[in-house]
């Protein structure tokens, strides 16, 4: 169906692909893997004509033996989202904030195939139901700010799969999902793959996603494609030493940090948030959710806590009260014995004992301002430095972006590298507490191994907790003490993040990891077969 042949693409005379060869054949799954800034999303952009500004490309993209790089921009948007449609990588950026839910996946439908408004939206009813936004709890009116971040990933799916495309191109699709919606997005995918003839380009750093949908995969790096097999050869043969790199990083374990019972640093205390939803009828009364539900947690000094859940389960809204963005109607938070309170009133000092990584990195980014202002924006709370640009660069070159790239702006970024700015920011004023919301779920693997090593060096040198949150069970193993699961609202489980790990008690838990993606054992190398890994290499199948 598409056909890249010798894909080269610059921008403002910087190549950025390298004679790119790539088969999409109908109804197979390829997998894309490489790390971020690999030149796998240009790639994407390329297939669908998005290339940015100042863009040259040379080669050839074939849809049906037809080279698209020669067609007008008029023709291009006939072919986008009837052909070739695709899921985005931030889902906050690719949505509209003016619209409901329902007017943007139905908005395709109105305009391509005049399909009436009604009808339209009730094919949009059917295409978000079938990507877990059923009714009645996800009515078409809702907006894109009152769903989490999962939800609003499935809502940009839903948009993407309404007109049923030839070719599906899924840049990182499953990033904020949890294992168990992953898996019906995942089971989805594959379904119209099968079902309907489609081809599917899967872009991803997850390995164990690979494993489990992929026909074929293809590795890149630097903007080449350095390896492309079908899945099952590749994973056993790894013959490049970039491929058997990212494997290696899979299975990264971070240095563990020893920690001692010590006073508490944060309490929280029966917190319960509730929120009014949008009547189901005229005349009837308004539903209310409540988020969280009578949440108990404590966090000693120097701590890591894992907070586990599926979308939707309250673990954001309970961030947001931890850290003062939202208050409670019942129940408090104590830091350091002081009660965090909602509001402008929250004291500067207080303000500066924690710090988070938000899960939408670019939501959590002024556009205008340039990186140096953004990583150094925290010092508003505690005075800033008069080596104030030393210390941005340092904190860049931390999470591993050269710091140069200060004077530029944040779109200039990947999804990964956007991730990784985000917590230089958290991190230069060395606050106390650190609250992570899916920090490294936008990561690639060898990068995703630096951050956790670099977060463990923090804590133990400066004696930092963390609250993690993270649908990923294989980092909450690495990084945290003990976890707690959390389900419609309420603590279901909580204990030793190893106990809880090996013998979980709860439904919900069980679940959570049975759901976590696998790499079968016997597709690997017998020398890194380990079926005891934290990182998503299972025991052998058939």
């Amino acid at each position: 169906m598409i056909r890249i042949s010798d894909l080269s693409v610059s921008i403002h005379g910087r190549a950025v692909l390298h004679d790119v060869d790539l088969e999409l054949a109908p109804g197979q799954v390829t997998g894309l893997v490489g790390e971020s800034g690999s030149g796998k999303s240009m790639t994407a952009l390329a297939i669908m004509g998005l290339l940015p500004r100042g863009a040259a490309l040379s080669g050839q993209i074939e849809l049906d033996g037809h080279n698209l790089t020669d067609l007008p921009e008029v023709e291009y948007c006939a072919i986008r989202g009837q052909r070739i449609g695709m899921i985005f990588q931030e889902p906050m950026s690719a949505l509209n904030p003016l619209m409901t839910i329902g007017d943007q996946v139905a908005e395709a439908l109105i305009l391509r195939q005049d399909m009436p408004r009604e009808k339209a939206l009730e094919a949009a009813r059917d295409r978000l139901d079938r990507v877990g936004l059923a009714a009645p709890r996800f009515p078409l009116t809702l907006y894109p700010h009152e769903l989490s971040g999962g939800q609003r990933q499935r809502v940009a799916i839903a948009i993407a799969i309404a007109q049923r495309p030839d070719l599906l191109i899924a840049d990182e699709p499953t990033t904020a999902l949890d294992v168990t919606t992953q898996a019906r997005i995942l089971d989805l995918l594959v379904g119209l793959v099968r079902d309907e003839g489609m081809a599917l380009l899967l872009i991803t750093h997850d390995l164990a996603v690979v494993a489990g949908v992929a026909d074929q995969v293809a590795v890149m790096q630097e903007g080449r494609i350095v390896e492309a097999a079908p899945a099952r050869t590749l994973f056993q043969r790894q013959s490049h030493p970039y491929t058997r790199q990212l494997f290696a990083a899979s299975r990264h374990q971070p240095p563990q940090v020893d920690h001692q019972a010590t006073a508490p640093l944060l309490q929280v205390q029966d917190a319960v948030r509730e929120y009014t939803l949008p009547r189901p009828a005229p005349l009837q009364p308004h539903p209310v959710l409540r988020a969280v539900d009578g949440v108990s947690l404590t966090i000693a000094e120097g701590e890591s806590v894992g907070l586990i859940g599926e979308s939707g389960c309250g673990k954001s809204t309970l961030t947001r009260a931890v850290l003062g963005l939202e208050p409670l109607q019942q129940g408090r938070v104590l830091l350091d014995g002081a009660e965090v309170r909602a509001g402008r009133a929250m004291p500067a000092e207080m303000r500066a004992r924690m710090q988070v990584v938000f899960q939408d990195p670019f939501g959590s980014f002024d556009p205008r301002w340039r990186v140096e202002r953004l990583v150094a924006e925290p010092f508003h709370l505690t005075g800033r430095p008069r080596n104030w640009r030393e210390r941005v660069a340092e904190a860049l070159a931390e999470v591993g972006i050269d710091p140069h790239a200060m004077r530029r702006y944040i779109h200039e970024f990947s999804g990964g590298q956007r991730q990784r700015i985000a917590i230089a920011r958290a991190l230069i004023i060395r606050p106390r507490l650190i609250v992570l919301d899916e920090a490294v779920s936008a990561l690639d693997v060898r990068v995703r191994a630096q951050v956790l090593d670099l977060l463990a060096r923090l804590r133990k040198d400066h004696g930092l907790a963390y609250l993690f949150i993270s649908h990923d069970l294989s980092v909450v193993r690495q990084i945290t003490d003990r976890v707690l699961i959390m389900d419609k609202g309420k603590v279901v489980e909580s204990g030793l993040t190893s106990v809880v790990m090996a013998t979980p008690r709860h439904p919900t838990t069980r679940r959570l990891i049975e759901a976590t993606p696998q790499i079968p054992a016997d597709w690997l190398p017998d020398q890194i077969t380990d079926s005891s890994s934290p990182l998503g290499i299972g025991p052998a199948t058939s």
